[in-house]
C-alpha cells in the first residue's frame, strides 16, 4: 500500500497529494513547483492572490483539471518555521488527513519534503506522518442495516522525497504498525460489551499471539482459584460471565531477564456492582477495558517490530455486574498475596483486579512493571480527556515512561505520592487495605493502592480514565475509544 518515490512520472494517477506550506515560503519548490509548472503558473498566481493560505492546519485544495498527476492538490498551512516542532507538525498533518479522508479517494499522494524541516529527523518524521494518516482513517464499526453504497477505500499511498530514501521507508514501516495497534485497541474498547465479554478479549489475545508467535496462557476461574486470586474473583462474583487472566510474553533476548511487564485492566462492563453507577453514561462503560486493550495494542505493535527487549503482559478480565452473589460494601477480601482487602466501594474495582494482576506478573518475573487502567473519574476532574495521570515508586522508570509518552505524542503528568496519600489507604478497622478511603486525591490513592502489591518492584500506574474515551471527535481520531498509550508502551519497549 505504501512505497516511496523521488519524482513524479508520466503515467502517475493520484486522487490526492497533500504539500505542506510554511507561512516564510515565498515560491514553490519540489513537487508544488513540477504542478505549478504543468498548470502554467496557476498556483503561484493564487500563492500571490493568498487564496491559497499558509497559516498552520489551513488547508486549501485546488483542482488540477486533468493537467496533473494529481487530480487534487491539498495545500497544508504549516505557519512559520519558527513556531514549527513536532506538536505543531502532528496538529497540520492530522488537519490535513482529515480533509482528504472525507472525500474518499483511492489513492493518495504526500510530498514529504514539504513537511520537513532541518531540525526533523528524517525516519521519526516519516513514522509520525504514516501513524496519523492511520490514526485520521479510523472510523467506528456500527450494526446498522446496510446501504447498496459501495465502500471506497484507500489502496495507495506515495511518499515523494528526496531525502535518504531506506530511513523514509523505515519511518512508513514503523508508523503503519502503531497506528494499526492503537486502531486495534480503539476497536476494542469501542466493541459492545455483549460482543467483548472477557472470553472474546481472550480471543482477540489468542489471535495477536497466533499472528506473532507470541507465548501465551489464559487462566481459568480453576486457575485462579488454585492461585488465590481472591481480589479478582470477589469481582467476577457479580457476573454469569467466566473471568480470565491472559497472559503474553514476547522475548527478545536469548535469557528471560530484565523483563517489562504491562498489566492492563481488563474490565468488560462495569455497572459498578451494588454500588451501582449513574444511569445515564453507563452504556459507555464497555471502555472500562480500555487498560487491556491498551496493552494488547501494544504487544501487538512488539510482536510485529521485534525490539530487543523481554516484555511481559498481564491483564486480568472480567465483568463488573450485581447478582445475589455480588461483592457487597463492607465485604473483606483475601488478595493474591495475602492482604486483605475491606471494600466500601464495589465501582472502585479495577484496583483490585489489578492486585492480583501486578501480584501474578511479579511471579512470573516482571523487573518493571507499568499498569494502565481506565482506574477513576476523579483525574477526569483533575487532568480532562487530554493527560493521562501517573503514579510512581521509582524516579527513574516514571522519567523513561514520560519520555515515551512525550516521543508518542501522548501527554502524561506525574502525580504526587507523599506519605499522606499512603496512609489514607490504611483506614481500615478490620483489613490491611481499605479499597475506597474518600474523595480527596481519588486518583492518587486510587493508584497508590496498587503500588501496595507492586511493593519494591519498579512501577508505574498510568490512569486513562480520561484519554481512553473521548466524548467527542479529537483532531487524530472519531468519538469513542482513543487506542491512548499503546504508542508510549511500545515505545517503552523498544527504547531498550
Amino acid at each position: 500500500m505504501f512505497e516511496v518515490k523521488t519524482d513524479m512520472t508520466a503515467g502517475t494517477d493520484h486522487d490526492a497529494l497533500l504539500i505542506g506550506l510554511f507561512a516564510d515560503d515565498r515560491e514553490l519548490t519540489g513537487v508544488a513547483k513540477t504542478i505549478d509548472d504543468q498548470l502554467e503558473g496557476h498556483l503561484s498566481s493564487l500563492l500571490k492572490d493568498k487564496q491559497i493560505k499558509k497559516s498552520h492546519k489551513a488547508v486549501t485544495k485546488v483542482f488540477t483539471l486533468g493537467k496533473s498527476e494529481a487530480r487534487q492538490v491539498y495545500f497544508l498551512g504549516l505557519g512559520k518555521k519558527a513556531d514549527f516542532g513536532e506538536e505543531t507538525l502532528r496538529e497540520a498533518v492530522a488537519a490535513g488527513f482529515r480533509h482528504i479522508h472525507k472525500d474518499k479517494p483511492t489513492d493518495v499522494a504526500i510530498a514529504f519534503d514539504s513537511l520537513m524541516t532541518d531540525t526533523f529527523a528524517i525516519r521519526e518524521t516519516a513514522h509520525v506522518i504514516t501513524e496519523l494518516f492511520g490514526l485520521t482513517s479510523y472510523h467506528v464499526a456500527d450494526y446498522k442495516e446496510k446501504t447498496n453504497e459501495i465502500e471506497t477505500v484507500i489502496e495507495a499511498v506515495t511518499f515523494y522525497s528526496q531525502q535518504d530514501l531506506e530511513a523514509v521507508r523505515a519511518g512508513i514501516t514503523s508508523g503503519k504498525v502503531y497506528a494499526r495497534g492503537t486502531n486495534l485497541a480503539r476497536a476494542l474498547v469501542n466493541t459492545p460489551a455483549n460482543l467483548m465479554t472477557p472470553t472474546d478479549l481472550a480471543e482477540q489475545a489468542t489471535e495477536i499471539a497466533e499472528r506473532h508467535q507470541l507465548e501465551i496462557d489464559i487462566l481459568e476461574r480453576e486457575d485462579m482459584e488454585k492461585l488465590g486470586m481472591g481480589s479478582l474473583l470477589a469481582v467476577a462474583s457479580g457476573s454469569d460471565e467466566p473471568p480470565k487472566m491472559i497472559v503474553l510474553k514476547f522475548q527478545g533476548k536469548s535469557e528471560w531477564d530484565d523483563v517489562l511487564c504491562f498489566v492492563g485492566k481488563g474490565l468488560t462492563f462495569d455497572s459498578g456492582g451494588i454500588s451501582i453507577k449513574p444511569k445515564a453514561s453507563m452504556h459507555e462503560m464497555k471502555m472500562d477495558m480500555g487498560g487491556g486493550a491498551a496493552v494488547l495494542g501494544a504487544m501487538d505493535v512488539i510482536g510485529e517490530l521485534k525490539p530487543d527487549a523481554n516484555v511481559l503482559a498481564v491483564i486480568p478480565a472480567t465483568e463488573n455486574l450485581l447478582n445475589g452473589s455480588a461483592l457487597k460494601p463492607g465485604d473483606v477480601i483475601r488478595s493474591m498475596n495475602g492482604k486483605t482487602i475491606e471494600v466500601r466501594n464495589t465501582d472502585a474495582e479495577g484496583r483490585l483486579i489489578l492486585a492480583d494482576g501486578v501480584t501474578y506478573a511479579k511471579q512470573l518475573g516482571a523487573s518493571r512493571i507499568v499498569d494502565v487502567a481506565t482506574l477513576t473519574g476523579a483525574v477526569l476532574v483533575a487532568l480532562g480527556e487530554w493527560t493521562t495521570g501517573a503514579v510512581t515508586n521509582d524516579e527513574t522508570f516514571v522519567e523513561e515512561v514520560l519520555e515515551a509518552g512525550y516521543t508518542a505524542g501522548e501527554w502524561i503528568w506525574r502525580l504526587p505520592a507523599f506519605t499522606p496519600y499512603k496512609e489514607l489507604l490504611k483506614t481500615s478497622d478490620v483489613a490491611d487495605l481499605n479499597n475506597s478511603p474518600g474523595r480527596m486525591a481519588g486518583s492518587i490513592t486510587a493508584g497508590l493502592f496498587i503500588g501496595e502489591f507492586a511493593e519494591d518492584t519498579p512501577w508505574v500506574h498510568l490512569d486513562i480514565a480520561g484519554t481512553a474515551w473521548a466524548s467527542k471527535p479529537s483532531a487524530i481520531g472519531p468519538k469513542g475509544g482513543t487506542g491512548a498509550m499503546v504508542r508510549t508502551l511500545a515505545n517503552l519497549a523498544r527504547s531498550k
